[in-house]
Parts: C-alpha cells; sequence; structure tokens
C-alpha cells in the first residue's frame, strides 16, 4: 500500500481528530501570547516565525503527540518549509508520529460582500501544491467565513471552496473545504441551513472517485451535518472551535456523532511557554484525550 493509500486509510477509519497548528501572519501574535510569549520577546516577522515553529516543535515533539489519538496535523506553509528533529516537517509527522501532514493553502480574506467573506486570490496554488506533494503532504485546507444567511454569500463561499478543490484534487491531494459559519452570527442556525445545501449541491456535481473533507463550524442543531457524515464523496467531517473554550466545544461536538474535531486555539488553551516539559506534556495530554473522546461518538 502506497504512503497516501496508507494516510487515506488512516483518515477516513480510524478514531482521533486533526490538530489544527496553522495559525499564520496575523493570528501568530494572538497564538504566542496565549501561549506565554509576548510581542516584546520578538522582533519582526521572522523572529515570530521562528518563535511560533518552537511552539509548534514542542507540541508534536512531545510524548503526549503521536498517531494512536491524533490523525493528522494541519501545517502553515512556514512550518512546512522548516524542520522538526533534523527531518522537514511533514515527513517527520508521518515518518515519526504516524500523524497524517496537511498544509493551510489559502491567503486569507477579501473584503466582506454578501455577508460573507471569500478567500483572496491564490496565484501562486499551482506552485505551493507542487512543493507541498513533494514534501509528503496529503491534503490541504482553506478557509472562507460565512457571517449571515444571505444565500449570494452563501453561494459564492461554496462555490470558490470546490473550485479550488477541485485544482487541488486534480494536483493529488486531498482538500479540507472549510466555510467556516461565525458562532456570533445572529443568523448562525439559518446561515447553516443555506450552507448544508449548497455543499450538498457541490458535492453531487463531484465525480464518484472525488473525495473530499469538510471543516465546518459546530452546528447549531445537533447531528444537523449527518447526510454530510455518511455522503459518499465525504471522507471525514471535522469541526472547528470556533471561539467556543476546549470544555463547550468537546460538549458540542460528542453530540454529533460521526464528526471529529479539528481543534487550534481549543488544542493548545492552557499550554504555556513556562511551563516545564513534564507540566506541558501533562496538560498537552489531558487537552488531546479530552478532544480525542469528544471525536470518538
Amino acid at each position: 500500500m502506497s504512503t497516501f493509500q496508507q494516510q487515506f486509510e488512516k483518515v477516513k477509519s480510524q478514531p482521533g481528530f486533526i490538530a489544527a497548528l496553522d495559525q499564520s501572519g496575523g493570528s501568530t501574535p494572538k497564538a504566542l501570547l496565549l501561549y506565554g510569549v509576548a510581542e516584546s520577546a520578538y522582533s519582526g516577522e521572522a523572529q515570530m516565525f521562528a518563535k511560533v515553529h518552537d511552539m509548534r516543535t514542542r507540541i508534536v515533539t512531545s510524548p503526549s503527540f503521536g498517531g494512536n489519538r491524533v490523525l493528522g496535523a494541519i501545517l502553515f506553509e512556514d512550518t512546512m518549509d522548516r524542520t522538526i528533529q533534523g527531518k522537514p516537517s511533514a515527513r517527520y509527522l508521518w515518518d515519526v508520529k504516524q500523524v497524517v501532514p496537511f498544509l493551510k493553502v489559502d491567503k486569507g480574506l477579501a473584503e466582506e460582500k454578501d455577508g460573507a467573506q471569500t478567500m483572496k486570490p491564490m496565484p501562486e496554488l499551482a506552485k505551493l501544491l507542487a512543493r507541498a506533494k513533494e514534501n509528503g503532504v496529503f491534503g490541504t485546507k482553506m478557509r472562507s467565513v460565512i457571517k449571515l444567511a444571505n444565500s449570494a454569500g452563501v453561494n459564492a463561499v461554496v462555490s470558490q471552496q470546490f473550485e479550488v478543490g477541485r485544482q487541488i484534487l486534480a494536483a493529488g491531494l486531498i482538500p479540507i473545504i472549510e466555510p467556516e459559519v461565525d458562532i456570533k452570527s445572529p443568523q448562525k442556525a439559518e446561515a447553516e441551513t443555506l450552507l448544508k445545501a449548497a455543499i450538498l449541491a457541490q458535492l453531487g456535481k463531484l465525480a464518484k472517485d472525488q473525495k473530499v473533507m469538510l471543516k465546518l463550524t459546530l452546528p447549531s442543531k445537533d447531528n444537523f451535518y449527518a447526510e454530510l457524515v455518511k455522503h459518499p464523496n465525504v471522507l471525514r467531517v471535522v469541526a472547528l472551535s470556533g471561539g467556543y473554550s476546549r470544555a463547550d466545544a468537546n460538549k458540542i461536538l460528542a453530540r454529533n456523532n460521526g464528526v471529529i474535531a479539528s481543534f487550534s486555539r481549543a488544542l493548545t488553551e492552557g499550554l504555556t511557554a513556562q511551563q516545564s516539559d513534564a507540566e506541558f506534556n501533562k496538560a498537552l495530554d489531558t487537552a488531546i484525550e479530552s478532544i480525542f473522546q469528544a471525536s470518538k461518538t
């Protein structure tokens, strides 16, 4: 069985969750601050990315972090280009930890229009996908945001996600399609109804052998995405924490059968640079175990 096929089978059928370690330029200072690294501790982007790589390295090299509970990890492009313990980051994840590597490929959000934010243009996407494939990456992730139940906005987001998704599939990678619904939206449940219909329409246009993953906000109605979980073109439905605390996100996730976590901030909640390795590993183990259990329902 090829590495890709092994990874595909793992993601498809093994219990566990996806660790989102892909904070990018805009969200990195906040992620570092929560980790106990103030902005005064670094100067400029290069030092900032070095600091966040240290944080990510500490997480993935921890004995608490492994493929028995963590199915995959989403990396930022800068992380893919660096090494962990002398190995390229994506190779380290799979070869050492048996964790499937994904890459964040979007370049951020465009201005809001029709109550939604599509993705900014990605003119270098083809080159990035080729580089990801060379680096042993299995799949990609890209994020858009829906703020209101506006069908024009929702359809624009979903159409763009699937259009880019087809380009990613053609490059031999599995796309994680992430049309996030803002948890603070005054029309969250209504937006989710429009979103599900738009996703089902796009899934219906895929060829039988084309598989995508969906990364969705935890829904207002439990098991609202059950149809997507069972869909033959969907490899896995994963949930983002979206601003909920880890405890709240886990509670809601556990009520959504067949959906697994893809948490970022909720995963790293409570981890700090100041902790000893023993304290850090224990805190990470607690976090991973709680998310793993919530993902098993």
